[in-house]
């Protein structure tokens, strides 16, 4: 039997009232794009939370404010119940804290992961804000993270040194050929203070009967810029690989 034009309309009406529309479609294509867009220059740069991860909570986000604003619309007008949508806007910033709480981990006095984390929370904001249909200031804030997470790493090399900041080395290579003495050497002919020394064991190097590898890291601090005592250890013969970075933020 064909609808009628009641029908219809009762069928616009049920539409209407529970928010379903081409808008929320929007929306949530939305918070694909920008969420994508972050976790894509996350991948790039082989961060633990990626693509995959950076979409999904993104999405998630904007499907959860959907949700709120527009889930329970034929309850609210049924049993006139009154709800507050920016609760589920608070409940998403607590989870999403534990999700990032699960890229941070601490070896030694070093933490890992912060910014992946911090990009993870923003992420989660950004979806939120699509979802509440404030798509200027998701797209706007989309933005801004990219200047700071390419932008300000360029900025923060040109800045002073300052002569007391301690800064990290891990430095791999074969154990039993002397190296450490030549990296000690070599760190302080250039005019940097050891605070201190601690190694650990790194496997064996590859192929059968391979040296068993050493990782060193050294705490030291100069006023040349760390990442050229980097270079020149790399360059010494037998260092298999050296990681540089700040002592309490090694990785991004």
């Amino acid at each position: 039997m064909p609808a009628t034009a009641a029908d219809l309309a009762r069928t616009a009406a049920a539409v209407t009232l529970n928010g379903e529309g081409w808008r929320q479609v929007a929306e949530l294509f939305l918070a694909l794009a920008l969420s994508a867009a972050i976790g894509l220059e996350r991948e790039m740069r082989q961060k633990n939370a990626g693509l995959r991860t950076h979409t999904l909570v993104g999405v998630g986000a904007a499907l959860f404010m959907l949700i709120s604003k527009y889930g329970f619309t034929d309850v609210i007008e049924q049993y006139r119940i009154v709800l507050d949508p920016s609760r589920v806007a608070a409940q998403i910033v607590s989870g999403i804290g534990f999700l990032g709480a699960g890229l941070i981990f601490v070896r030694r006095d070093s933490v890992r992961g912060l910014t992946t984390a911090a990009s993870i929370w923003v992420t989660a904001a950004i979806g939120a804000a699509a979802g509440a249909g404030l798509l200027v200031i998701a797209a706007l804030t989309t933005g801004i993270y990219f200047i700071i997470a390419l932008a300000f790493p360029l900025a923060t090399r040109r800045l002073p040194h300052s002569a007391t900041a301690i800064s990290a080395l891990r430095v791999t290579y074969p154990d039993g050929k002397g190296i450490l003495r030549n990296l000690l050497a070599e760190a302080t002919a250039r005019g940097f203070a050891i605070d201190d020394i601690a190694t650990e064991s790194a496997g064996r190097q590859a192929g059968s009967g391979g040296r068993r590898l050493v990782e060193v890291t050294l705490h030291v601090h100069g006023r040349q810029p760390v990442n050229d005592l980097a270079t020149a250890l790399s360059e010494l013969e037998g260092v298999d690989a050296v990681l540089a970075a700040d002592a309490n933020a090694v990785d991004e």
